[in-house]
């Protein structure tokens, strides 16, 4: 863990490509990729992740496991400053 970089983002990008088209079965929602990260650039966020067909969110670290709850609180939080 450590501050967020556009390697992060190629990366998390090529392995929801991966698992869309080898693991996913028919019916599935589209994955979803979440990156923490104890630091991050908004406008380096904004640059790296634009554009990508899957939806990848970069959140702040967090020192234990958040509960599914918690993290569709966090999703959905970044999805509306995406809109």
């Amino acid at each position: 863990m450590g501050k967020f970089t556009p390697a992060d983002a190629g990366q998390m990008h090529m392995y929801l490509n991966y698992y869309k088209d080898n693991e996913a079965g028919e019916g599935d929602n589209p994955p979803i990729g979440i990156i923490l990260c104890t630091d991050k650039s908004e406008t380096l966020v904004k640059y790296a992740t634009a554009g990508l067909a899957q939806h990848v969110f970069v959140s702040r670290y967090m020192t234990s496991l958040p509960s599914e709850l918690e993290l569709q609180k966090i999703v959905l939080e970044e999805q509306e400053k995406r809109s």
